[in-house]
């Protein structure tokens, strides 16, 4: 039983979190930043200072290496992201690159012989809070390995022409001149692939409160719920706000809004507390004081590991687009889904057998939110840790980790690794 050194792990938090100190306790580190790479630089000097090798592919992932003894066994990866939300907090992401780096310096550090040669690695633009959509370099990477109605998602060409949500410093204005300036562009070759990769373990702060609630400190991952994200469309017409009679009106933001009371109660009769569903944008035309709305549109984000569930949902709302709302009528728009993705039942093992090992408090836990590992898994055998998030904070300045639970997470993680080395070939 090896374990993550406590100190080491805190300088990492430490450091990292100056590469774009928002000034407030949190950062905004865009992918291929200025700040991004103050981060992958960081990154490199301490890997090289262990004695791994450094590839970057033309996404510019960053892939450190530590060389087993089989020269001909796969490597086993840790891998996360470095880039932010705006605002964001010091732990989503980076924590498991932090983790992935501890990994390598314990091996290092303790001379661990290992088979199969270790990676650590930087995935270029999880978020996609600059440059979207979110886990894009993953669905590039692992595009010829997904599902035909995520894959189209994903395309090379699109990603490359994604155009900046806003003006930072240094940005291109779309994400291939980004990648173009960035140092850290290197060899399609070199990119993540199963004809040399055998297994991944991704670390992550868990962003909600389940742990903190059961008292434990990490969780092991069981897989990646299922979701669907719908558009619920009312139309009606507009007319003046302060002419046209209110026994008249086909008013259709009075409609979404009694729809969404409606669905929302409908949703809860349904009886499964782990389901969650959430309404997180809404659209008014003409949005213009004086004129009632004619049209209004609202997103619904619904997550849950059962399809039977999900298909209980949708068919609430194929109920509701049959019904007309306060004199208007109501559309659905799938805007995209996923089946649930569940993680590589031997890994799922290695990962609980070392939690267990090590005396730690953990459980079996369920992620509501994406990855990258989620993508990957259709590529290579795949799972995940988590670690405690106070209060279940996370892409907010407030998200912390302790440095307890972080090196927890840590110390399950090398020891899974080095079950994962000891059982594939």
């Amino acid at each position: 039983m090896y374990k993550a050194k406590a100190e080491r792990m805190e300088d990492k938090i430490k450091t990292f979190s100056q590469f774009g100190d928002a000034g407030h306790g949190g950062i905004t580190r865009y992918s291929l930043s200025p700040e991004a790479h103050m981060a992958r630089d960081e990154f490199v000097k301490r890997m090289k200072a262990i004695g791994a090798e450094i590839e970057t592919d033309d996404l510019a992932c960053i892939y450190a290496t530590l060389p087993g003894t089989d020269p001909n066994a796969k490597r086993i990866i840790m891998q996360s992201h470095c880039d932010s939300v705006k605002n964001g907090g010091n732990y989503d992401g980076i924590y498991g690159v932090m983790t992935a780096m501890e990994v390598l310096e314990v091996v290092a550090e303790n001379k661990i012989e290992h088979k199969h040669p270790l990676t650590a690695a930087i995935v270029t633009n999880e978020e996609g809070s600059l440059y979207p959509p979110a886990m894009m370099v993953s669905g590039i990477i692992a595009n010829d390995y997904l599902p035909p109605e995520l894959a189209k998602n994903f395309k090379y060409d699109d990603m490359m022409a994604s155009k900046a949500m806003e003006e930072h410093e240094g940005s291109a204005k779309t994400f291939g001149e980004a990648l173009a300036a960035s140092k850290y562009k290197g060899d399609k070759a070199n990119r993540l692939s199963p004809d040399k990769y055998c297994a991944m373990i991704e670390a992550h702060i868990e962003q909600g409160p389940i742990l903190e609630d059961n008292g434990n400190e990490v969780g092991a991952v069981q897989c990646v719920l299922g979701m669907f994200n719908y558009s619920l469309i009312f139309k009606g017409f507009a007319a003046h706000a302060g002419t046209f009679p209110m026994n008249k009106r086909h008013d259709a933001l009075y409609a979404a809004s009694t729809a969404l009371c409606y669905m929302h109660d409908e949703i809860d009769k349904l009886g499964h507390p782990e389901l969650v569903y959430t309404t997180g944008e809404i659209y008014a035309h003409p949005c213009v004081h004086t004129v009632i709305p004619d049209e209004v549109e609202f997103s619904l984000d619904v997550r849950h590991e059962d399809p039977k569930v999900l298909e209980a949902v949708m068919d609430i709302l194929k109920d509701m687009a049959t019904k007309t709302w306060k004199g208007c009528t109501m559309e659905l728009r799938e805007n995209w889904k996923r089946d649930t993705v569940y993680w590589n039942k031997d890994l799922v093992r290695f990962v609980e057998e070392s939690m267990e090992e090590a005396g730690l408090k953990w459980q079996k836990i369920n992620s509501g939110a994406g990855h990258d590992a989620q993508f990957f898994s259709y590529m290579i055998p795949t799972t995940m840790i988590f670690i405690r998030s106070e209060k279940g904070l996370s892409h907010c300045e407030p998200e912390h980790s302790s440095v307890s639970d972080c090196t927890a997470g840590a110390t399950a993680a090398v020891n899974a690794i080095l079950k994962a080395d000891a059982f594939f070939d």
